[in-house]
């Protein structure tokens, strides 16, 4: 543990003023020889994330998209209108391609399925609390997982709805198994191999239900009423500014994060509100250099382990749909099962 923290302080300072070079000569196409500076940053970034290539050519591909990459976080941290920070993470020397089939799903665009969105009028409320973290609560929100290069995450998310929404109704600790339907975790343990195999669900003791599942309205307010009073949500996001984050809450623009092309799903677990910070618009719009403001925030839990983002989850901003946060979220209703009766025709 002590190694990895040194690797990566080490990795920070040794990114201090290298990304803006970069984007420099990225910008005049004409890079011209690397810098030692960035050989040694990618050595760095090579130990702590335990990277080797096959061959020379292999190592120079991979560290021209390194330099990229590093020239890509600068300038999403430049065009940020939160508190995130981007820079180096597992990610820094995969393409956009590769990361995309890697680590996401499915592109979903266009408009949402037809799966009714209405819980009924009676049932949501008004009244919503500044803040939520069901992480405060023992027992609700299980470990944060690591998909590796598995396309996962949609079951890694709707494990943790399940697991949590049990843990608040039931006050039992559960961990669900990812690729064996409502097992343990520890009786079917996730292999995160991509090769097909048999389920064998069936062999497993069951240790959660569900009654069915439903979609929430795309509004920002009832989600947010629904996961104070009920439990953590599944959403669907497109995962673009993921790939470099660091930490911080992301204020993207649609532009900078499309809101229609979702591609990464992962669990709503609470909200809140940023403490008052400069205002990084105030430059672009000739506000007062020292104007502050608080920033809403959603806190989300991601399937690609704790070395990535704040220990495994990531804020986005709250209140314009960030990344496309309202298209898809999804919940199941969990319940214990009910004895069979007998039924008979009735003559």
């Amino acid at each position: 543990m002590a190694i990895t923290v040194y690797l990566s302080c080490l990795l920070v300072l040794s990114m201090a003023g290298l990304a803006q070079g970069i984007k420099s000569s990225l910008r005049s196409q004409d890079p011209g020889p690397q810098p030692l500076e960035l050989k040694q940053a990618f050595t760095l970034f090579r130990i702590q994330y335990n990277r080797s290539y096959s061959n020379p050519e292999e190592y120079a591909r991979r560290l021209d998209i390194f330099a990229h990459n590093l020239a890509q976080a600068q300038q999403l941290e430049e065009e940020d209108l939160g508190t995130a920070e981007f820079g180096v993470t597992p990610f820094s020397d995969l393409t956009e391609e590769e990361f995309g089939r890697l680590y996401g799903h499915r592109r979903m665009d266009g408009e949402a399925p037809k799966v009714g969105r209405e819980v009924g009028s009676e049932e949501w409320g008004e009244s919503v609390p500044s803040t939520c973290d069901w992480r405060k609560l023992d027992g609700v929100i299980s470990s944060v997982k690591k998909q590796e290069s598995c396309s996962c995450c949609w079951a890694m998310a709707a494990a943790g709805n399940i697991e949590a929404l049990w843990g608040i109704k039931y006050r039992q600790s559960v961990e669900l198994s990812v690729q064996g339907g409502l097992a343990s975790e520890k009786d079917y343990p996730f292999q995160g191999q991509v090769k097909p195999h048999r389920c064998l669900a069936k062999k497993r003791k069951k240790v959660a239900w569900i009654q069915d599942f439903i979609m929430l309205p795309d509004n920002e307010q009832k989600i947010a009423w629904y996961l104070a009073t009920q439990g953590p949500i599944t959403v669907t996001i497109n995962m673009k500014l993921l790939k470099l984050y660091k930490k911080g809450v992301i204020e993207a623009t649609p532009t900078s994060c499309d809101p229609f092309l979702v591609d990464h799903s992962v669990l709503l677990v609470g909200f809140g509100k940023s403490e008052s910070v400069a205002d990084r618009r105030a430059g672009a719009a000739g506000a007062q250099p020292q104007s502050r403001r608080s920033i809403p925030f959603w806190i989300l839990k991601n399937s690609w382990g704790t070395k990535w983002g704040e220990k495994g989850y990531f804020r986005l901003y709250r209140g314009n749909n960030t990344c496309g946060i309202t298209k898809y979220p999804l919940t199941a209703r969990v319940d214990q099962p009910a004895k069979k009766r007998p039924v008979s025709c009735p003559p």
